[in-house]
Formats: structure tokens, C-alpha cells, sequence
């Protein structure tokens, strides 16, 4: 399998509000760039859009090296919630349903093609990719302010 490193970041002005993602995707030395928006939307979704959109840039399944600062994103997929809110019907636990459940299915869906390995960065720390995945995010959340 092709080894791809994916960086991502989400951003919005308000939560909801104007929102937008980030992702760069690099293999082989070679980089491209992603990103997109929404009006009304929230953080966490542009987190998981960023995602979402980056692996289905993929061509082929992968063994995908993923940069997040999301927590939500990473604790998600890395300590098997978003498994566990899918087993559940998408409830979180007896009383709370699972926010973004279409989102979580797809990048489940995702993740059960590619071989996802899942870091966390800390974010607005300097990291020069997730930088520049927040400057794209930023750019496409303004554009619906």
C-alpha cells in the first residue's frame, strides 16, 4: 500500500457559524491541498469534514499517517468511541445521542478502506502543517462571514 501523510484542521467564526477545513495530503514528496466550507455549521464538523474529504481524495486504500489536532476527532477513532456510538445506534450512552452521525459513518466507512493511523498536534503550536491547514480552514470560513 502507498504510504500518504494527512494533515487536517477546522475551523469556525462563532460555533455555529461560518466554518471551514483544511487538509494537506502528502505522498512521495508531493503535496496537494484541499479545503472547503459551509455557512452555518460547527467546529467539529469542519474537524471531521477535513478528514472525511482528505482520504476521500484517495484513489486507492492507503496506509494514511493522520495529523488532527481535533481531540473529538482523534480520542473518537483512536480509544474506539465512534465504533461504539455506531454498535449503540449512535447514542453515546443511554441518553445522549452521538453528534454527526452521517459524518461519523462516513469516516468510519473510510477508515475501514485505508490504514489509518491517527496523531494528535497540538494546535496554533508552530506545527508548520497544521498552520497551514488552519489558514486554508480560516480562508474558507471567511468566505461565508
Amino acid at each position: 500500500m502507498k504510504k500518504v501523510e494527512i494533515f487536517t484542521d477546522g475551523a469556525c467564526s462563532g460555533n455555529p457559524g461560518p466554518g471551514g477545513w483544511g487538509a494537506i495530503l502528502r505522498y512521495n514528496g508531493v503535496e496537494k491541498e484541499l479545503s472547503g466550507g459551509e455557512a452555518n455549521t460547527t467546529n467539529n464538523r469542519m474537524e471531521l469534514s477535513a478528514v472525511i474529504n482528505a482520504l476521500e481524495a484517495l484513489k486507492e486504500p492507503c496506509e494514511v499517517e493522520l495529523y488532527s489536532d481535533s481531540q473529538y476527532v482523534c480520542n473518537a477513532l483512536n480509544l474506539g468511541w465512534a465504533k461504539k456510538w455506531r454498535a449503540n445506534n449512535w447514542m453515546r450512552n443511554k441518553k445522549e445521542p452521538a453528534l454527526n452521525p452521517e459524518l461519523w459513518e462516513r469516516l468510519l466507512e473510510l477508515c475501514e478502506q485505508h490504514s489509518v493511523k491517527v496523531n494528535w498536534v497540538k494546535g496554533h503550536a508552530g506545527h508548520p502543517e497544521n498552520e497551514r491547514c488552519d489558514r486554508l480552514a480560516v480562508a474558507q470560513a471567511q468566505k461565508y462571514a
